[in-house]
């Protein structure tokens, strides 16, 4: 389903403007809709890409719990678009696809670890409102990932937050991301629906 575009889609044009769409289409194969929504205000837009560089630095949490949390969180507060462009970058980073599916649905699942689903708690429970989060939770987190990890790991739920709130409230939808890696878009499990 494309886009819906409550914010109007900017054109994006000068210098500027073809750089960045060069490095979208090389980098993603195509512009993100984001990037037509933030056109609008381009120093909105050029604090978010420099933030989301430095964020691509950080190295204190295993990648693959990373990309779980962030699609968990996509998931519950429902951004196909977040959801279809988290599936392409697990695939690009050589996640183990069958799995990243579950992600959605972990509850049902009996792929992940006791870890990965203790992350996909979290992630929920950050990203519900109100949140959900507890003591014994995080307690466990730490105990099992070390307190840096923890603090990338809730910086990490809470971007994917600030992310999936502005690209749902901005109407983008799946873009086709997922199609490159034959992963279709899950549907997140009834409880989480429920929340």
């Amino acid at each position: 389903m494309p886009s819906t575009f409550r914010i109007p889609k900017a054109g994006v044009t000068g210098l500027y403007g073809r750089a960045m769409s060069a490095y979208a289409r090389r980098t993603y194969g195509q512009i993100p809709d984001n990037a037509y929504v933030l056109w609008h205000h381009r120093p909105v837009l050029k604090a978010v890409l420099k933030f989301e560089q430095r964020v691509a630095t950080w190295r204190a949490l295993d990648p693959t719990l990373k990309s779980y949390a962030q699609l968990a969180s996509a998931g519950v507060i429902g951004c196909s678009w977040c959801l279809d462009f988290g599936y392409f970058l697990a695939h690009n980073e050589g996640l183990d696809l069958a799995k990243v599916r579950e992600v959605p649905r972990w509850r049902e699942s009996d792929v992940f670890t006791p870890l990965e689903r203790d992350v996909l708690e979290y992630a929920e429970a950050m990203s519900t409102t109100p949140l959900t989060v507890t003591d014994e939770l995080v307690a466990r987190l730490i105990d099992q990932l070390g307190t840096p990890a923890v603090v990338e790991l809730t910086q990490m739920i809470a971007l994917e937050n600030m992310r999936s709130r502005f690209n749902s409230a901005a109407g983008l939808q799946s873009q086709g991301y997922s199609d490159v890696c034959e992963l279709p878009l899950a549907v997140p499990s009834a409880d989480v629906m429920r929340s």
